[in-house]
């Protein structure tokens, strides 16, 4: 190989940002199928290439049956393999350079999952939009675009990396504008003391072109969280808002306290009590009246984002309807039908207690209401049956008073006649006694 030909190849190399070993490999491959194609070439066969003279040399070895090579390497150059190579491997050497071009920019990208790049809107359509990133393009689904947002060609803007895929015609990088990494990535970018770890994102929440929550914790207790991403007059978050196009940014501390949490990722909304079910993974909130469309937020949007921020299902209340229940409960705190629902399962209408025991059909629910009925009416019959022997009680014993009372009325009529009859005696013979005399 002549020397202009030499600095040709290193000059290329140089321009395409390719090792000069790679390009050396990539000619001998080359040149190796090119001299295959020769009616006299030998089957087990190889180009050599020195590197530092560019001498390029064909060397060859026998083959056995079992078609393994074996002897010493043969020197098998051809007298006009120069011509020959030069005119067959032009269009191999350009796949090869494209292919190993193709390779360089898969490996840059492959390891920057997570990352966040600078593209130029080039072009779009019902599809996707494609992003220059300068070596290479990334493609921006329909489905990782913000509603509404349409960037103009030409404009910049920033990615999050979800995927690289390494296909023939090059790497495919995928981005996304609506992924909840690509608002971490941001306040990386504003914020020192989160790319310094001193800060951290504990959570996000993210509904796209909206509103995003976030909750951020401090390893340090001299440095307050919030302040930081906030920044001097709100300047850091600002820029972060600008860049995802006015969307809405809530910061809020983070807690190790569940119901702590709970009542900070509701915020603005001020909250009175937090109730937490662990075992269902829920949480019931109790705001004040004047507070609960705050708390719930625009179609519920400030409740959504609270739930995914901490991990609960959230279920916010009013204190009037809170007292309203538990005034409830207090009525009918025995009836175990106050509460529960009816649930279609695989056609069957059953009955879901709210005391969480086991479901029940509906005949069996009328039979536990029929029984509790009649319980009741046992309970009302011997009641009655009571006051019914009370009743007969008083009545006996009223007519005993009574019989004894004219027994003793008869008794004192009787009394006063054998008086009357004594002294009428007494006259009749004081009578007689005075007759005789």
């Amino acid at each position: 190989m002549n020397p202009e030909m030499m600095e040709a190849l290193q000059a290329l190399a140089v321009d395409r940002q390719i090792s000069v070993e790679t390009l050396f490999s990539a000619l001998a491959e080359a040149m190796t199928a090119a001299y295959q194609k020769r009616p006299d070439a030998h089957q087990f066969s190889w180009v050599d290439i020195d590197t530092e003279t560019g001498e390029i040399r064909v060397f060859a070895q026998e083959l056995d049956e079992d078609g393994e090579p074996f002897g010493e390497e043969m020197d098998v150059t051809p007298n006009d393999f120069g011509r020959i190579a030069a005119q067959t491997t032009r269009q191999v050497m350009s796949q090869r350079i494209r292919q190993a071009e193709r390779d360089l920019k898969y490996e840059e990208y492959a390891g920057r999952e997570g990352e966040i790049i600078t593209g130029i809107i080039q072009q779009s359509d019902s599809r996707y939009t494609l992003l220059d990133l300068g070596r290479a393009e990334a493609l921006l689904p329909q489905s990782e675009q913000v509603n509404y947002e349409r960037p103009d060609p030409g404009e910049r803007v920033k990615a999050y990396i979800v995927e690289v895929r390494n296909s023939p015609r090059g790497p495919q990088i995928v981005v996304s504008r609506t992924h909840p990494g690509l608002i971490k990535r941001l306040f990386e970018l504003e914020v020192p003391e989160i790319a310094e770890g001193i800060v951290e994102i504990k959570a996000c929440a993210r509904e796209p072109g909206q509103r995003t929550k976030i909750a951020v914790w401090s390893n340090d207790a001299n440095i307050d969280p919030v302040g930081a991403c906030v920044g001097a007059r709100g300047a850091r978050v600002r820029m972060v808002v600008n860049e995802l196009r006015g969307e809405k940014i809530d910061i809020v501390p983070f807690s190790d306290d569940p119901n702590d949490f709970v009542m900070k990722a509701l915020q603005p909304a001020k909250v009175k009590e937090v109730r937490i079910n662990h075992e269902a993974g829920s949480a019931e909130v109790i705001v004040p009246d004047f507070q609960l469309s705050l708390a719930i937020g625009k179609e519920g949007q400030n409740a959504r984002l609270a739930s995914r921020l901490t991990g609960l299902r959230i279920d916010i209340r009013s204190e009037t309807e809170m007292a309203e229940e538990e005034a409830y409960k207090r009525e009918y705190g025995g009836d175990s039908w106050a509460e529960g629902e009816w649930r279609d399962v695989d056609g069957v209408n059953m009955w879901y207690p709210g005391d969480g025991s086991a479901p029940m059909t509906q005949e069996e629910v009328e039979a536990a209401q029929a029984s509790g009925s009649d319980s009741d009416d046992g309970d009302s019959t011997g009641a009655d049956a009571e006051q019914d022997s009370a009743a007969s009680l008083d009545s006996d014993t009223a007519e005993s008073i009574e019989e004894a009372e004219e027994a003793l009325a008869v008794e004192e009529v009787d009394e006063e006649e054998s008086e009357l009859a004594e002294i009428a005696d007494e006259d009749d013979n004081s009578d007689s006694s005075e007759g005789e005399s």
